[in-house]
């Protein structure tokens, strides 16, 4: 699976800087074991920012999106992108759910 259409997605939520506080934006690429994130991290006055916004495993040949914070939605971006709906599957959707999603189920 290339994974060149979600890195450009990647690099475009990483450049984004939140309107409020002294949050950086981070992207962490695991090539070796195809995992993929972009995260917040840092302080909004006094409370500590630190979650996920996206996180995507390649598994099987498959995009597996496992958290996506988005407002448009990771899936959503990447077949405007090309990728065919077949080679995603929304991993935060119980199994039995995603037949009802439109996209792979594993």
């Amino acid at each position: 699976m290339k994974i060149w259409q979600a890195f450009v997605l990647f690099n475009r939520y990483g450049n984004v800087k939140p309107a409020n506080g002294e949050i950086e934006i981070y992207t962490c690429f695991d090539k070796e074991q195809d995992r993929y994130q972009v995260f917040p991290a840092g302080w909004n006055k006094y409370n500590r920012i630190f979650e996920p916004l996206i996180h995507i495993d390649i598994l099987n040949d498959k995009i597996w999106i496992q958290y996506d914070g988005t407002e448009a939605g990771i899936a959503n971006e990447l077949v405007k992108l090309g990728v065919p709906k077949d080679a995603i599957v929304l991993g935060y959707h119980a199994e039995i759910m995603r037949q009802y999603d439109g996209f792979a189920v594993k």
